[in-house]
């Protein structure tokens, strides 16, 4: 996805059509030609973590008779708007300074039914590449919703009994490297046989012509294995600039609520598990596979609440079911991230936008 910087504006400008909608910001409004200014040190979530403001703007809201929520993944479009996915097979298009939908198109299969859509990616043609965690699959939709085509998925990754993987645990996350000619795609949980909570990144690549033109659809590549924290599923992943990974751990205790983490991960000098049947002694290194490296950049119950509230038990009221981002582009060295939780469409949960600033 190209990185722009797209919500500069966005404390000065959630106004006009979502005024009575709740926005908190954390820095004061930064005029049109000037950028935001740097978060105050109260705000930090950790050294390399702030947040600089939260919206509660679209929370139970409708648009053109569509339900506004059930977002499970973000994407910066080619002119800027923030592409927003529903796990309920709507693809809305937000406007990059008020977050208020422009338009929403319905997604469906090849047979016409809806899709447990969860993961995106603007190409650079425009067309939409769509994770489904249904059996699982990635399919490609023009802008205006039409189904264009399907990736190759391996059969391993594919549900039991066609393979491996547990329902609602496949491809959650799904980003496009640096370059445009890698795409990632990873499992929430883990397959069969595989050591409980590694879980697999899998990668397809994109081949040239032989008049050097890059053609639209990608071919199996790599696949990684990636350790999530106990108790935690892999639920959204963003490439950075320089082709590492921001990946979101989630997941959620009743009683408590939800625990969610960032993490940096580097693929370089990871092991390509494609032709390794199951990872059984990754825990120890004892088979000799080099698992994906990450880094805790920051835990968000340990962010500020900036006032937030919540409608059941949180570490921190300003949590919620986090579960897509998007690198929306930098500032001062900074990447500038956008979070996203998934309502469910329900009375407990709220769908919340999250501006982060985030050095790796």
């Amino acid at each position: 996805m190209r990185l722009r910087s797209v919500l500069a504006p966005l404390a000065a400008t959630l106004t006009a059509g979502l005024a009575a909608a709740t926005c908190v910001t954390a820095a004061g409004p930064a005029t049109a030609h000037s950028g935001p200014a740097d978060p105050p040190r109260g705000h930090a979530c950790s050294p390399a973590v702030s947040i600089e403001r939260f919206s509660d703007a679209l929370d139970k809201t409708t648009y053109e008779g569509t339900f506004v929520g059930n977002f499970s993944a973000l994407a910066v479009d080619r002119d800027g708007a923030i592409a927003a996915l529903s796990d309920r097979s709507s693809l809305f298009t937000l406007d990059p300074k008020t977050l208020s939908p422009r338009s929403v198109v319905p997604l469906a299969d090849e047979g016409g039914a809806a899709l447990d859509s969860e993961g995106l990616v603007v190409d650079r043609d425009g067309t939409r590449l769509v994770s489904s965690e249904t059996e699982p699959s990635v399919r490609r939709y023009g802008r205006d919703g039409t189904l264009l085509g399907r990736l190759p998925v391996p059969d391993a990754l594919r549900v039991a009994p066609a393979g491996r993987a547990t329902s609602n645990q496949t491809f959650e996350a799904l980003t496009l490297l640096p370059g445009g000619r890698t795409l990632l795609a990873g499992m929430e949980g883990s397959l069969s046989g595989d050591t409980l909570g590694v879980v697999r990144l899998q990668t397809w690549q994109r081949q040239s012509g032989q008049s050097g033109h890059v053609h639209r659809d990608f071919r199996l590549a790599a696949q990684y294995g990636y350790r999530t924290d106990t108790g935690l599923g892999l639920v959204e992943a963003a490439a950075t600039p320089d082709g590492r990974l921001l990946v979101l751990e989630r997941g959620f205790t009743v009683g408590v609520g939800n625990t969610v983490r960032l993490y940096l991960a580097d693929l370089r000098r990871a092991t390509d598990t494609s032709r390794i049947d199951t990872l059984t002694g990754t825990l120890t290194g004892h088979d000799g596979v080099r698992l994906v490296r990450k880094t805790l950049l920051a835990d968000l119950a340990d962010c500020p609440s900036l006032g937030a509230t919540a409608k059941q038990p949180q570490p921190n009221p300003l949590l919620d079911n986090i579960e897509g981002m998007a690198v929306t582009g930098t500032t001062r060295g900074a990447l500038r991230v956008l979070l996203v939780s998934d309502d469910n469409q329900g009375a407990t949960q709220t769908t919340r936008f999250y501006s982060l600033r985030v050095r790796p």
